[in-house]
């Protein structure tokens, strides 16, 4: 059994005992591999385990948007996953015959702005690569039978291949096994929701022989009575079909052939020559979903995360995005509390968050017109809107910015504090917010900003294009304290530096400057602070001349942590554990 020995996140592995695992994580797909990799780079021995022979070769979720892209960035494999893509640059939306308009995407201002188009078994094969990499190794053929949490540890009973069975513990356990989750059921954790009726969603891998060819990064949407067809590039070429449809017969079961998806595809898109040719690994599903959430994420040592937390229709292609930064916003909060830097509320903000995130998604997706079968009165009021919609950069951007999930936050979370000083100009991200990837200014930063601008101020730069984005300089592995290179001085060093000593994690404190003006607003007003969380969201927003809104926050923050922290005689009593 590979773990990863503590403290050397690169090496080969070490074989041991249960007792030498920190986490045991259930379930190999992109959420679990996610975790585990997070876990990973933390210094945390994980262990992995799948009933599954190996990672399923079929088509499952396909598209990675902007902001999990940015997640799995942070963890090191963004370019990885790049290179095994196709990013999508354009969709051409259609009614029936005639194309109505196109939504182009990269809008946002972020590194991976367009959406990657990368098969699913592909991103567990790259993510196992490089968990692997790392130390640990996915135990295939084994399958959790049973769990039970104490306060200090959990439990559990693991059935192998050849029928052994093995009853090990750690100190965590995650079920990230999917909706019919074993760890769920034991930890008596409700999947509270209901069935989705009145829909399906016929799909399958294809070429296609049609007038529309098969451009790179041009994907297609057909909206008919009752139908609605998503078309998407794949990788190796050939298309991804996705049509959600109207549901006749509940009965029908049995996935459908190269033909009834043919004649669907045909009828929906107007196009009654149309061809299609299996692609190599041939694929058909027919599927039926349930919109469910868990009635909460933790029970003491076990946790819940991607499918087995929450589950919905593939409207808008973002479940397993959000199930990827779930996985991302847990790994620094579990690997916090267990090293001793923070007390185990700390993971209950992890379940609200989450818990809160998919809610909104499955309320938001009532009112996707685009992709939800509507009846033909619906479909002609909404298709007369769209060539007028799509002809306005103020909607195609609001359009990108929804798809890409760097607008969603936070902010009614009990981390997020926000506290900028009074009559303050109201430009920059708030507390609960993605830290935007603000372009910086490398030689009038390297004065102010430090060593930490300095060792990177080198990167070349592309015409007019500043060659250190804020992102770079940001790390999964500690928190970062970013302010303004201009507001800087020793006297304001020295004091953050007071505030965040005696904090059991590491803080960066960040002077940066911007590109220009217009970045300089995206950063903030100059003279509040903005404490970056390790996963990239903003914890407070506090004057600079107000370090004991700081120092109080990160106190209350460790307040429970194993280890010490020292306290200030100065300190706000306010608790950035209660929602502002």
């Amino acid at each position: 059994m590979d773990t990863g020995r503590d403290g050397d996140a690169g090496g080969d592995g070490a074989e041991g005992s249960a007792g030498d695992v920190d986490v045991c994580v259930v379930g190999a797909g992109p959420v679990g591999l996610t975790l585990a990799i997070g876990l990973r780079r933390l210094g945390l021995r994980v262990r992995i385990v799948d009933k599954a022979p190996a990672t399923k070769r079929e088509a499952r979720a396909l598209v990675l948007w902007a902001r999990a892209r940015e997640a799995l960035d942070s963890l090191g494999v963004g370019e990885t996953l790049r290179r095994h893509g196709v990013e999508l640059e354009v969709v051409t939306i259609h009614a029936r015959d005639r194309a109505l308009g196109e939504l182009t995407t990269g809008w946002a201002r972020s590194a991976h702005a367009r959406p990657l188009n990368i098969e699913q078994h592909d991103i567990e094969r790259l993510l196992s690569e490089e968990l692997a990499r790392l130390g640990t190794r996915v135990e295939w053929n084994t399958e959790l039978t049973d769990v039970k949490v104490h306060d200090d540890r959990a439990e559990f009973t693991l059935r192998h291949e050849d029928g052994t069975v093995e009853s090990a513990v750690a100190p965590w356990i995650v079920g990230c096994e999917g909706t019919a989750s074993v760890v769920r059921d034991r930890l008596g954790i409700p999947f509270e929701g209901r069935r989705r009726t009145g829909l399906q969603v016929v799909q399958g891998n294809a070429h296609p022989t049609w007038q529309l060819g098969e451009e790179p990064g041009r994907g297609h949407i057909f909206l008919a009575p009752h139908r609605s067809l998503l078309v998407f590039p794949l990788p190796g070429g050939g298309f991804r079909f996705f049509c959600f449809r109207d549901d006749p017969d509940p009965t029908l079961t049995t996935a459908p052939t190269i033909g009834e998806l043919r004649d669907l595809v045909a009828e929906t898109a107007g196009m009654p020559g149309l061809r299609l040719e299996a692609t190599e690994h041939l694929w058909l599903n027919r599927a039926r979903f349930s919109d469910r959430v868990a009635a909460r994420l933790r029970s003491g040592r076990g946790l819940l995360a991607g499918d087995a937390a929450h589950a919905w229709a593939p409207v808008g292609g973002h479940g397993m995005n959000v199930g990827v930064l779930g996985a991302h916003n847990l790994a620094w909060k579990l690997a916090a509390v267990h090293h001793g830097q923070a007390g185990e509320e700390l993971l209950d903000t992890y379940s609200d968050e989450q818990r809160l995130l998919a809610v909104r998604y499955i309320r938001e997706m009532r009112f996707n017109f685009m992709e939800l079968p509507l009846p033909p009165l619906g479909y002609r009021a909404f298709t007369a809107t769209v060539p007028a919609a799509l002809a306005r950069r103020g909607i195609q951007r609001r359009l990108d910015l929804r798809l890409s999930d760097l607008g969603r936050n936070h902010r009614d979370g009990a981390l997020s504090r926000h506290r900028p000083g009074r009559r303050r100009h109201r430009g920059g991200p708030r507390a609960g917010d993605r830290m935007p990837d603000v372009a910086l200014a490398t030689g009038s930063a390297e004065e102010g900003a430090g060593p930490a601008v300095q060792a990177v101020a080198g990167v070349a730069g592309v015409a007019g294009v500043a060659a250190v984005r804020l992102h770079m300089l940001l790390a999964y592995e500690r928190w970062t304290l970013v302010l303004h290179a201009e507001r800087a001085d020793a006297g304001v060093l020295d004091a953050l530096r007071e505030a965040c000593d005696g904090f059991p994690a590491p803080v960066r404190v960040l002077p940066v400057t911007p590109w220009d003006g217009a970045e300089a607003r995206r950063l903030g007003h100059p003279d509040d602070l903005r404490l970056v969380r390790p996963d990239g969201y903003v914890g407070l927003v506090a004057p600079l001349d107000r370090p004991a809104l700081l120092r109080s926050y990160l106190v209350a923050l460790a307040a429970e942590a194993r280890m010490p922290v020292r306290r200030s005689a100065e300190h706000d009593p306010h608790h950035p554990h209660r929602a502002h």
